[in-house]
């Protein structure tokens, strides 16, 4: 509203002090000639140097012109950041807890010296024609160190059950005991031990590897996020990465250096 005033009076002072500009300017086209070039151009083709309507139309194209920079400059200053780290990390930390999964599951498979519920948890039994986990259809318990019980939920499967332990790589013979099975433990040899400890190696190095892949894979989006994501967020994601990589690497080497110790001490 203050606006339109002052244009108004404006044109009542063009009316007023000049025939000339009366001619030329109607209130119609007053708001379109203060924002356009030409208001340049008539100033410099007819003499109406210090009138104050020129001044005010002057004024108002100046503040125009200064509006339409200020807004093409701030939206050319706009940068999209992305922040991936938390999902860059979360994916790293969970194929890692996979690897270290794995490796749990593959040295659970390795007979000690020493009777264990869960060394037997690998074996896959047929009954029925279908097969299943060994856990799934029977109880295994330790009756003292050197001594395993075969509880089947179902009696019909004992034979199943005992055909599935005697082709394992354990090296166990069970015996039918009523309705369980009796597997004794037996001691382990020299060459034995030695081959073990070489399965326990090649696992660490294969889990070792995978945790290295996880971490490149980290890498190598970070890398491909270009210049959406700053350098120094970059870094010190990358550094978390490490960090992660050689928590697991290390964990890893503990549970490997565990099951050795415990294969050698039978």
């Amino acid at each position: 509203m203050a606006i339109t005033i002052s244009m108004r009076r404006a044109l009542f002072s063009v009316r007023n002090t000049s025939p000339l500009l009366r001619t030329s300017f109607n209130s119609r086209d007053l708001s379109h000639f203060a924002s356009s070039p030409n208001l340049y151009n008539f100033a410099t083709t007819h003499t109406v140097t210090n009138s104050p309507a020129i001044n005010f139309l002057r004024e108002c194209r100046r503040g125009f012109a200064k509006g339409r920079k200020s807004k093409d400059s701030d939206e050319g200053s706009t940068v999209d950041v992305m922040d991936i780290g938390p999902g860059v990390k979360a994916t790293a930390v969970s194929q890692m807890e996979a690897a270290i999964d794995a490796l749990s599951r593959e040295l659970s498979k390795l007979r000690t010296g020493r009777a264990s519920a869960g060394m037997l948890d690998h074996i896959i039994v047929e009954t029925g024609g279908v097969k299943m986990p060994l856990s799934h259809l029977a109880v295994v318990s330790v009756i003292d160190s050197k001594t395993l019980s075969v509880t089947p939920y179902d009696p019909n499967a004992l034979k199943e059950l005992e055909s599935a332990i005697v082709s394992s790589p354990l090296g166990l013979n069970p015996k039918a005991d009523s309705q369980r099975l009796i597997a004794a433990i037996p001691p382990l040899t020299k060459e034995i031990v030695q081959a073990l400890c070489k399965v326990v190696a090649k696992s660490s190095e294969d889990v070792k590897q995978s945790i290295r892949r996880a971490r490149q894979k980290a890498l190598d989006t970070v890398k491909k996020a270009g210049s959406s994501f700053p350098k120094d967020n970059a870094k010190r994601l990358e550094k978390e990465v490490d960090e992660l990589t050689k928590k697991f690497i290390k964990s890893a080497e503990d549970m490997c250096k565990a099951k050795e110790k415990e294969i050698s001490e039978g």
